[in-house]
């Protein structure tokens, strides 16, 4: 009764006429004048906006081929969609701002204006006790497999499953299997509440069906969806990534660990940095299937080694992805005039520094230097799995080799994820072109990955700011024994003042 009362003082305040003006001004771009996702960015983007003229949405509290609820539509505008173009425009408009614009939303679509029938929320229950021990997510695991998410989450839940490649949307869009791994960029909630959620409503428009009718079919119960929906959850951290802009690489005595799955790296600490489309140089990408990597680095008196992690879909090039890459190309518009033509693109992972470490904050441009200000990376590509190239980057579309790169790598894929260890002396010979690595020094590093998979080649791709690479210096012993020879010579003359005076009160006493 409450929530029925609420929902008809929403209703009652939603003005369309004002609802239009906010749509225009805010909306109108992505989702386009008439509601139907056709906005002038809309062709840069991948998922496409939602087309609100066949009041199609996925994220909903109502059963399968349902209409949303006010409230799902007024979440899902307060809070965004985290994973697509959609921000949250909670701390952006006020109340009754948004209120009108979804009451305006809803005049796109004759569905909202049946009266009679009324959106009804599905019982969902609370989340049963021991979500987190190993059984339940032994039992989370066998119905993960058992009802097929595998097929195109993957094995290990990064979105690379024998389905993965033929996925579209309803109108044929290109859509990824979510990333189970990132539940921060899930878009309908990170938690497991969310994900049961979504098991028991389904993404209307996509290809991830409702779970429901198999707890009515009695193929599983309602808690042992629930140990699903912790399953996938238990595979994303406890908490989001936050970004350290130093990596501390600290210094090792034992052998450089070349290999990327070598236990020593096990002991190192891992550094998370987001990826964003290249925006700047003509063809520009907006839509990057990488979007962030994880990094670790140690080193040793004369060496240093860097691992590189990202998860990527496909081990490209991959043939059985050239129909997905056709719907990319397809479906995001080029900058230039004529559509490209899909191909068989390697992955690619960049690692650039400055050719000498600033003393100051100024930096080289990031994205790939300039003629007369060049930048020093190492290129692996997926065409050449154990090598590398070191060169000279002088602007996005000039890379020049060192003929003596002396940049060593060894790569491996696994389930849907790319794991590079690059490895090179710390001194050069050629110190023009090539950085030297000291410690003890703040050295800029940035990265560039390339998902040959989904059309990302040349200026096409996802890239970083600069953030730090830091070589940790070894503690000299002195600053372990210094504090002790202090500790003792204060001692010592602490015990000679109370000798002395015990001295002096002995010889008073004797007189």
């Amino acid at each position: 009764m409450i929530h029925a009362l609420l929902l008809m003082a929403l209703v009652a305040t939603q003005d369309t006429s004002a609802g239009k003006q906010v749509y225009t001004k805010w909306c109108a771009g992505c989702h386009g004048d008439n509601g139907a996702g056709d906005g002038p960015a809309a062709r840069h983007m991948i998922p496409p906006p939602r087309d609100f003229t066949g009041a199609v949405y996925q994220i909903r509290s109502t059963a399968n081929g349902q209409l949303p609820t006010d409230a799902d539509l007024l979440r899902s505008i307060d809070e965004g969609l985290p994973g697509t173009a959609m921000p949250g425009w909670k701390n952006r408009l006020s109340d009754r701002q948004r209120r009108d614009v979804l009451a305006y939303i809803k005049t796109f679509s004759t569905f909202f204006a049946d009266t009679t029938q009324r959106p009804q929320v599905l019982e969902f229950g609370k989340e049963p006790g021991g979500g987190t021990g190993a059984e339940a997510l032994r039992v989370g695991r066998q119905f993960y497999d058992s009802i097929g998410c595998r097929k195109c989450h993957g094995d290990q839940g990064r979105g690379d499953g024998p389905s993965a490649p033929t996925l579209k949307d309803d109108a044929g869009h290109p859509i990824f299997a979510a990333n189970l791994h990132e539940n921060w960029r899930f878009n309908g909630g990170p938690t497991t509440t969310d994900i049961y959620h979504r098991l028991r409503t389904g993404l209307d428009g996509t290809p991830m069906p409702s779970f429901s009718d198999l707890i009515d079919q009695k193929f599983l119960t309602e808690t042992e969806l629930w140990r699903l929906a912790e399953y996938v959850r238990s595979l994303s951290p406890g908490e989001p990534p936050v970004v350290r802009d130093v990596i501390h690489a600290p210094l090792v005595t034992r052998v450089l660990p070349r290999a990327p799955d070598d236990s020593a790296w096990n002991a190192v600490d891992t550094y998370w940095f987001p990826l964003v489309g290249q925006v700047i140089h003509k063809n520009r990408w907006f839509a990057p299937a990488v979007t962030g990597v994880w990094v670790k680095a140690v080193h040793t008196r004369d060496s240093i080694a860097l691992r590189v992690t990202w998860d990527d879909r496909s081990a490209s090039p991959d043939s059985a992805w050239l129909g997905h890459l056709g719907r990319v190309l397809a479906t995001v518009q080029s900058d230039d005039s004529t559509r490209e033509q899909p191909a068989l693109w390697p992955d690619q992972m960049v690692v650039e520094f400055p050719v000498t470490i600033p003393t100051g904050m100024e930096r080289p441009y990031f994205l790939m230097g300039s003629s007369s200000g060049p930048v020093y990376q190492w290129r692996w590509t997926s065409a050449s799995r154990s090598a590398a190239v070191a060169g000279l980057a002088r602007g996005i579309e000039r890379f020049d080799s060192l003929p003596r790169g002396g940049v060593g790598a060894r790569a491996v894929y696994d389930h849907g994820q790319w794991r590079v260890v690059f490895t090179r002396a710390l001194a050069s010979l050629d110190t023009a072109s090539q950085l030297p690595f000291r410690s003890g020094r703040a050295i800029p590093v940035a990265f560039f990955a390339l998902d040959g998979s989904n059309g990302e080649h040349g200026t096409r791709m996802a890239v970083s700011t600069w953030y730090f690479l830091a070589l940790d210096e070894p503690v000299p012993a002195r600053v372990f024994i210094s504090p002790v020879l202090a500790m003792l010579l204060t001692l010592g003359l602490g015990m000679l003042v109370v000798w002395r005076a015990q001295q002096k009160t002995s010889y008073r006493r004797q007189q």
